[in-house]
């Protein structure tokens, strides 16, 4: 004999619909948090793209900028600048880890006695091995050096007579905000190029402050 009273309560909870929407929450909130998540990493990535790109211009615009007026005697570049710029590019960099996960490399492209394009001084900073220039130290010299006609990809900038040109190459290895899953571990690489402003010693770096140089890997002042 069939229950009526059961026949009754599967007809009411047949029609039952106030659990619907938490059912449907618990089908949708993988899906969500996946799209969610992926919007922050992606967001994040851009955001740390560029703002790489725009400390390599800062860079590379204000040591061709920098220079110590003397009295009598065309204005000089010291160690000092070149660590004062470094130092802001990581003021600019915020909480990113800049010289702790990358490195800067900065280099004076010019010209030699003999006309030849020539890296007449580099300086680095960051704890990033492996992330040297890419188209030579300090010293590589046209005709001398292998491949080395000037600087920059895909367009090779040359420093013209008497002149110089401050080239800037920064990289930085991009740390996931959640996990490795999407994006993961990603090296960005940024350069930039300013001619040097005015007159400027163009014979070296005056050694007034300390050294950060290329064969050390740190990012102490």
């Amino acid at each position: 004999m069939i229950d009526k009273s059961a026949i009754r309560q599967l007809k009411a909870l047949r029609k039952d619909e106030r659990a619907t929407i938490f059912v449907e929450f618990a089908l949708s909130l993988p899906i969500l948090m996946t799209l969610g998540f992926t919007a922050l990493e992606t967001a994040h990535f851009a955001v740390s793209n560029m703002r790489v790109s725009q400390i390599t211009m800062t860079v590379a615009d204000n040591l061709s900028r920098a220079r110590q007026g003397v009295t009598g005697t065309v204005p000089l570049l010291r160690e000092a600048d070149i660590n004062d710029a470094i130092l802001g590019a990581t003021i600019q960099a915020g909480e990113m880890p800049l010289l702790e996960n990358g490195r800067i490399v900065v280099s004076s492209l010019q010209r030699n006695g003999a006309g030849k394009q020539t890296i007449r001084w580099q300086r680095c900073k960051g704890r990033m091995t492996g992330a040297q220039s890419r188209y030579g130290v300090q010293g590589a010299t046209e005709g001398t050096t292998p491949h080395f006609q000037g600087m920059g990809s895909p367009e090779l900038v040359q420093a013209p007579p008497n002149s110089a040109i401050i080239f800037a190459e920064v990289t930085y290895v991009y740390k996931p905000l959640v996990g490795n899953w999407l994006i993961g571990d990603k090296t960005i690489r940024r350069e930039a190029a300013f001619f040097v402003r005015d007159d400027r010693d163009l014979t070296g770096v005056q050694a007034i402050g300390d050294q950060s140089a290329c064969n050390v890997y740190n990012d102490s002042f």
